[in-house]
């Protein structure tokens, strides 16, 4: 993700030359903490926020038990990994659910954020979790909010009640949720009007809507992009209107991200949600701790594994593992596969969380047109030819490349990085892998040091080549 982007590679090369050391100085870890700093500022962090985290962090990694270890590097790196999820919340904090439903949450910010979308956004999540969402659409000023929301709504499959734009937000939001509790739905997502910036009137509307529906939750939305100035806004919401917690839109547009590591410390309420693309699947939870991890590069295999179980199909998953395990895996398995993989959002995204892969391939473009060819070469062939690719002659090859739209060498050089990639799955099937042990095994030299008896096929020019040629990696 392009979030973080400058920060976290300044992080992680400041980090590299500190497990580079065998053992760390004062005067290591002063230099490490300049960088830190310097890093944190150019990444739009509140002045005080950096100052403060530097300063525990110094006085952490300076005690004994850090410069007296034996890997000094890497506790210093575990340590700032921790402070950087309490200075984000520490844990991730809940929507407040009301006793008795519905759950009223009521979504406020300037014009400009993504607000409008986020409420669709956030409202798929919770019905994915069974919940009954309802939109309601409370924007009057802005042209075409409310045709918007209800073709958000429409494309979510979550009703929408509208009013139109002749009647008050305020009667709006109060017949809204009188309409969800006449109609079992146990969540109501208020869509406020937004301004292009702060003013009395808008707050004055916000304040009577929520004295009108009494929300249990207030979600301010802010623009990541926007620095400091979000922050600002942030402040002056809580301070007029009281909310409970953050949304944060445009993470995957913004290099620097200094509002996601400043928002909690300066307006004391949590991140809940971040916005990571357009997609309408593209808003996720906000996890204080993988998000500390992103940024050090240790990747996120918590958020990729819901991601998995939330989109991929657990049956087809099952009978995936047992064709690769008995080395059975078709190009018709290969072209399912990538759909299922295509289902989970944003391809580049999802490599960016996967521990040592995700770091090695970060600066890949994902071609999409290329996953396109890939697909009309595939289906271009019989049957048998998808089952059995061996048979693939050289006038099949002609007749594929015709059929696709695409060039004889274009169908070689899949057929040729399919060949390696079953052969690389054969390989971690024999190497015990893919059954939990380890890739390979060790033997002991002469001098009692420890050599490993293969390479590991996880290496960059292993699965990480094998990714980057099928995805179209430049």
């Amino acid at each position: 993700m392009a979030v973080f982007g400058n920060l976290a590679d300044r992080l992680q090369e400041t980090f590299k030359k500190l497990t580079n050391k065998g053992k760390l100085t004062e005067a290591d870890i002063n230099e490490a903490m300049r960088t830190v700093r310097m890093a944190l500022l150019e990444a739009d962090v509140s002045y005080k926020v950096v100052k403060d985290f530097v300063a525990t962090v110094k006085e952490r990694a300076l005690g004994a038990d850090i410069l007296e270890s034996l890997t000094p590097g890497q506790q210093v790196i575990k340590i700032v990994q921790e402070e950087l999820t309490t200075l984000m919340g520490s844990e991730h904090a809940e929507i407040n659910m009301a006793s008795k439903p519905p759950t009223i949450v009521m979504m406020v910010g300037l014009q400009g954020t993504g607000k409008t979308t986020s409420v669709a956004k956030i409202a798929s999540i919770f019905k994915k979790k069974h919940k009954r969402p309802l939109l309601v659409a409370g924007d009057i000023y802005r042209p075409a909010a409310i045709k918007q929301l209800e073709v958000l709504g429409e494309q979510t499959g979550i009703p929408v009640f509208s009013l139109g734009d002749k009647v008050s937000p305020v009667e709006i939001a109060r017949r809204g949720v009188e309409h969800a509790k006449q109609n079992s739905h146990d969540m109501v997502l208020i869509d406020t009007a937004g301004r292009l910036h702060i003013d009395e009137t808008l707050m004055q509307e916000l304040k009577d809507i929520k004295a009108a529906v009494e929300p249990d939750e207030i979600l301010l939305v802010v623009d990541a992009m926007a620095g400091q100035d979000a922050i600002k806004v942030a402040e002056t919401f809580n301070g007029e209107l009281g909310i409970d917690g953050l949304v944060l839109t445009k993470m995957d547009g913004d290099t620097r991200g200094g509002a996601a590591l400043s928002a909690k410390a300066v307006t004391g309420k949590p991140i809940k949600f971040v916005g990571m693309g357009e997609k309408l699947d593209a808003m996720e939870l906000f996890y204080p701790d993988r998000m500390a991890s992103r940024i050090l590069g240790m990747g996120d295999v918590l958020t990729l594994i819901e991601k998995a179980q939330a989109n991929l199909d657990e049956q087809k998953a099952k009978e995936m593992e047992a064709k690769i395990r008995s080395a059975n895996y078709t190009l018709d398995d290969f072209l399912d596969q990538m759909a299922q993989i295509r289902k989970m959002g944003d391809m580049k995204e999802m490599i960016s969380m996967i521990p040592g892969i995700g770091k090695q391939l970060k600066d890949i473009e994902i071609d999409e047109k290329e996953m396109a060819r890939i697909e009309a070469i595939v289906l271009s062939m019989t049957p048998r030819e998808r089952q059995d690719p061996s048979i693939i002659n050289a006038s099949r090859r002609q007749r594929i490349a015709r059929g696709s739209g695409t060039s004889v060498q274009q169908v070689n050089r899949l057929l040729k990085q399919f060949d390696e990639m079953r052969k690389m799955m054969k390989k971690l099937n024999s190497s015990g892998m893919l059954k939990g042990k380890h890739l390979h095994k060790d033997r002991t030299k002469k001098n009692g040091k420890k050599k490993s008896s293969g390479r590991s096929p996880m290496r960059p020019g292993g699965i990480g080549n094998m990714f980057s040629k099928f995805l179209g990696g430049k």
